[in-house]
Formats: structure tokens, C-alpha cells, sequence
């Protein structure tokens, strides 16, 4: 199975990005999954993810912000003030929002870097008014787009994109199902990088054709007869998104023989079973889809339990793994309903981990997860 492109995203996407600048295209750096892509792309834009997983940048970002925000936010600022990060040189506009008040203030900063739209997130999914107000602020992003790309969004563009984006996350849901058959060679580490590539493609059509590529070597992979079942316990990450640079967590599970089958995290598969409705208004399709990914930063949020209780059925989960960034205040707060829901009504062993992106307590996280694998099984 070819893994190169994803394993290798950085690298195929900065030759991509520097392809598609050379042709007069426009970049758009963004830093959280309620930018909706289909939008972004429709104004001839391409997206790509600025947010920060490593914990290089942070020394710079603390010079300006305090060292009590989460590692996420100041990894981001970093990158930004030190023009260290490749794909944030290659942007012409921030995309941002205002998911919580760290990075509301972080953005105040950005925004005398480069060109800056924040959107307007509302804080609750119940009724109307909120999605009357996220459909106006999706309007007032159309108008940033257009004003640095120059191309008018249609409707009949909208609806293309909705229907690629689809089709691009039912193809990653479907091959995350298949790579957590208890057959799969694929290890977890592996599939962030598929997931993770998803947010630094160029081309949705190219992305959209390697994820169906491996999944037919997948498909033709796990038909062989003499294939034998991975023993261990099957593990669903949840909370804060990780990423290259900051998947110790999940190096450390694997390294002690357990299995993260699924992570229902930004960078894994939040979201990935809300498409956008094909038919009808397209920006109304489009803003019903977005508000209903169930972050933290939404109160209330059922949806998150519902997500994860789908995701534990799906991928035949056998305990929870709830991790959190230091200073991320609202999904370190969620984790004590998580527990419950986790504990007294799934009656699945569950443990929270909080830290950050540096590698002073991998031990610590070693000895905690290992009495975690060892009593869950």
C-alpha cells in the first residue's frame, strides 16, 4: 500500500502550493474545521491548515502572549511571528473564528501580519437565530474571498464543491472503518497522516482519488485468507486535535500494544459523517452542516456524546482516551461529563490526559497509559 503521498503531505503540497501561486492562485490559511471549505474554494481559493502542532515555535509566541494559553494557539502565533511555517508564507488571507477566547486575542495580534477575516461563530446549535447569524456571517466571508481573489462564488460552483467535499468525506470515513479491521496492517500514526493530509491538499480531486486508491489495496489487502487477527485493546481518542508533532500520546499507546482505531478529534473524524445537504439553498445547506460540528466551544453539546457513542459501535471500541491540551479550558471542562457518559453509561473504561506539546512527561503519560491498558483489558 502506497502511503507516500499522505506520510509525505508537507512536501507534495508545498510543490503543489508553489505550483498553484506560480499560476496567480490564492492562498487562504486557516485554523479550525468550521472554515467551510466548499466556500473558500468556490471563491477560487485553495485552503490550508495553519494550525500549530509542534512545540519549536512556542519559545517565540510566549515573548507576546502568556505562557497559561494552550500549546495549540501559541505553536500557531509562533509559526506566524517567525515566519517559520512554509504554508503560512504561501497564504495571502487568515481565515479565522472565534471558537475561544485565547486565539480571539491571538487573531487581534495575526491580524497586522497578514490580511484577516474572523468569523462569528455563535456558541450555541439550538434554534433558528444562531443559524440566521452564522448564514450573515458566511456572507460577509464570501465578500473577503472575493475581494482577494476576484472570482464571483455561483451557486452552481457552490454546489460542486459540496457534492466533492461530500464524496471526500465519506471515501476517508469509509477507509478509516476499513483500516480498523482487527486484520489491518495500518497503525494509527499512519492514518493521522491520511487524515491529516486532507487539510493541506490543493487539489480535492487528487486527494479524493488517493483515498480511493488505498482503500482498494486496503479492500485487496485484508482478502487474503491467512490474515490473522491484531490482539490488544481497541482504543477511540477523543478530545483536542493532535498532529505531527504532537501524537506522543498515541506513540506511546501503540509502543505498549494497544490500537487507537478511531479519533473523534478536529484532526480525525469530527464531522466526517455531517455532509452538506446537495439540494436547496446551498449556503443554508452549508451553515447547518458547519454549526452542527460538535466542538466544545458549543454549549450545550450533545452531539460530541452522540458522535463518540456512534464511533465506539462502528469501530468496536473497548475503551475511551480522552486527551487535552494545558489551557484549553472548554474541552478540559467537558471531559468531566465525557467521564460520566463514558463510565456509567457505555460502561467503557475511560481516562483523561492533560498536556502539552513538550516531551518532559512522556514517561509520566507512559506509566499512566500502560496502567490503563493493563486494567481495561
Amino acid at each position: 500500500m502506497n502511503l507516500k503521498p499522505f506520510i509525505s503531505f508537507s512536501e507534495y503540497s508545498l510543490a503543489e502550493l508553489d505550483e498553484w501561486k506560480n499560476k496567480g492562485g490564492k492562498v487562504a490559511g486557516v485554523y479550525c474545521i468550521y472554515a467551510p471549505n466548499e466556500l473558500i474554494r468556490a471563491a477560487g481559493i485553495a485552503p490550508v491548515s495553519l494550525c500549530g502542532k509542534k512545540q519549536a515555535p512556542i519559545k517565540d509566541a510566549e515573548r507576546e502572549l502568556p505562557a497559561s494559553l494552550c500549546p495549540l494557539i501559541k505553536s500557531s502565533y509562533g509559526y506566524a511571528i517567525t515566519d517559520s511555517c512554509p504554508f503560512f508564507s504561501f497564504s495571502d488571507i487568515i481565515i479565522a473564528e472565534t471558537t475561544c477566547d485565547g486565539k480571539k486575542k491571538m487573531y487581534e495580534l495575526m491580524e497586522t501580519i497578514k490580511p484577516l477575516h474572523l468569523m462569528q461563530l455563535p456558541h450555541t446549535q439550538n434554534g433558528e437565530a444562531p443559524l440566521r447569524y452564522w448564514m450573515s456571517g458566511l456572507h460577509e466571508l464570501e465578500k473577503f474571498l472575493v475581494e482577494y481573489s476576484g472570482i464571483k462564488v455561483t451557486e452552481e460552483a457552490l454546489h460542486n464543491e459540496i457534492i466533492l467535499q461530500n464524496k471526500i468525506r465519506k471515501e476517508l470515513y469509509e477507509l478509516m472503518i476499513l483500516s480498523a479491521d482487527r486484520r489491518s496492517p495500518l497503525t494509527a500514526r499512519e492514518m493521522l497522516a491520511v487524515q491529516e493530509s486532507k487539510s493541506f491538499s490543493i487539489s480535492p480531486e487528487t486527494y479524493l482519488k488517493q483515498l480511493q486508491t488505498l482503500r482498494s489495496e486496503l479492500h485487496e489487502y485484508l482478502a487474503r485468507p491467512e490474515l490473522e487477527s491484531k490482539k490488544g485493546l481497541r482504543i477511540l481518542l477523543t478530545g483536542c486535535p493532535v498532529g505531527k508533532g504532537s501524537e506522543k500520546a498515541i506513540t506511546v499507546t501503540e509502543e505498549l500494544g494497544a490500537h487507537v482505531v478511531c479519533m473523534e478529534n478536529c484532526s480525525g473524524l469530527k464531522g466526517l459523517t455531517l455532509p452538506v445537504e446537495e439540494n436547496g439553498d446551498p449556503y443554508e445547506a452549508i451553515a447547518r452542516r458547519y454549526l452542527q460540528v460538535p466542538c466544545s466551544c458549543m454549549t450545550p453539546n450533545p452531539g460530541r456524546l452522540e458522535s463518540i457513542k456512534e464511533l465506539v459501535e462502528t469501530f468496536e471500541v473497548d475503551a475511551v482516551m480522552d486527551l487535552t491540551w494545558l489551557g484549553c479550558h472548554t474541552y478540559n471542562a467537558e471531559s468531566t461529563s465525557l467521564r460520566n457518559f463514558i463510565e456509567d453509561e457505555m460502561s467503557l473504561p475511560f481516562l483523561h490526559i492533560e498536556t502539552d506539546y513538550s516531551e518532559s512527561d512522556i514517561e509520566q503519560l507512559r506509566t499512566r497509559i500502560e496502567a490503563f491498558v493493563e486494567l481495561a483489558e
